[in-house]
């Protein structure tokens, strides 16, 4: 499939939006949510962060080490101290991107809550991928990247996220043997299917809110 849902130059040679590369450390242990209809720091809130420790957030210029994301530097934490939650809204979708990987897939449902539709995706430093999309406070699609086989997993999927996997397509990589996992397509579908194709420099542009977190 092609990648329609990028314009050229968005993705890394890996098929990872490079906005996502742009706010993570190295070797990155981090989160993705995207939920339609709900604002930043509601969903912050869902996720377990605590009100009070919110701020507005104005990404700095670069990060000071290899091991300290983005949102971590505007927090002005070090290596070790807790993760961080970076939250904005485009259009209608809310995202919160956790640099820790501290909340997973199982907060899917309750962002998805109240008619609302929402979808997580996750990689570890170990190589775990997974993607998980809710509507409406129910699980409709847990997806393990490793056993990921569009062929016959696509046609079973819900019509949105299907057209988001369509959407986001598979990058050609040249460092993945035939048939080995593409572990970037959960960020590629979850930016697809919330419209997140921008750039960090867009990002910048819209109200930010940053936390931290874990």
């Amino acid at each position: 499939m092609p990648i329609r849902a990028f314009p050229p130059h968005a993705l890394d040679e890996e098929g990872t939006p490079l906005w996502i590369n742009d706010l993570a450390a190295d070797d990155p242990n981090h989160s993705l949510h995207v939920v339609r209809g709900l604002e930043p720091a509601r969903a912050l809130e869902t996720l377990g962060a605590v009100p009070h420790l919110f701020r507005p957030c104005e990404l700095p210029a670069g990060k000071p080490d290899e091991w300290t994301s983005l949102p971590a530097a505007a927090l002005g934490t070090q290596p070790g101290d807790s993760g961080a939650l970076l939250a904005g809204r485009v259009g209608a979708w809310t995202f919160v991107y956790d640099d820790s990987g501290s909340t997973t897939e199982e907060s899917t449902p309750s962002l998805s809550a109240e008619g609302r539709t929402a979808a997580t995706t996750t990689f570890s430093i170990n190589a775990d991928a997974s993607l998980a999309y809710a509507v409406d406070g129910e699980q409709l699609a847990w997806i393990n990247v490793d056993d990921l086989d569009l062929a016959t997993d696509l046609p079973n999927m819900p019509a949105e996220l299907r057209a988001a996997f369509v959407a986001a397509g598979t990058a050609d990589l040249d460092y993945l043997e035939p048939g080995a996992p593409d572990y970037s397509i959960g960020f590629r579908v979850i930016c697809a299917l919330a419209g997140l194709t921008c750039t960090l420099d867009d990002l910048r542009r819209v109200p930010l809110l940053v936390t931290p977190f874990g």
